[in-house]
């Protein structure tokens, strides 16, 4: 199967909102909060992964200038395993880098076992944990990349 990423577009806002809910329940963005997000572009930038059976996951971003902020990494469960967080994650970090970020940072739940695995073996390291953070009481842990090195060769 081909897989294409894109632009998220306003016509997208349904169906990702109904995704976000199976993917994370209470803790999923409403449409309303999907709308405020993509009206804060060009600060705001989202992206869609899609094949031939539909939207299989999704990334976004905050740039703050020298700082960027990972916003969303969702993957749908029947396209878990297969590189496509890796893909979309290397595709926040390019668009980091083209914006003038020297650090990506994001935030992740502390029990979310396959994500900080993904989010090591790219080179993030603990900036800071917020305790409680999550609605259920679970910490946050607030992860950084150096991108100052992203783009040179060594």
């Amino acid at each position: 199967m081909t897989t294409t990423v894109r632009e998220i577009r306003w016509q997208d806002l349904e169906v990702l909102a109904g995704l976000e809910v199976e993917l994370f329940g209470d803790e999923a963005w409403s449409l309303a909060s999907w709308w405020s997000e993509l009206a804060g572009r060009p600060r705001r930038e989202y992206l869609l992964a899609e094949d031939e059976g539909g939207v299989i996951g999704y990334a976004g971003l905050d740039h703050g200038g020298e700082v960027s902020d990972v916003m969303t990494i969702a993957v749908l469960p029947r396209t878990r395993r297969t590189g496509l967080g890796r893909r979309l994650l290397e595709e926040l970090v390019d668009r980091s880098v083209r914006a003038g970020a020297q650090r990506l940072l994001l935030e992740v739940r502390e029990d979310n076992a396959a994500a900080r695995k993904l989010y090591a073996a790219r080179g993030f390291e603990l900036l800071a944990t917020r305790r409680g953070y999550y609605p259920d009481g679970r910490d946050a842990l607030v992860l950084a990349l150096d991108l100052t090195h992203e783009g040179t060769s060594a």
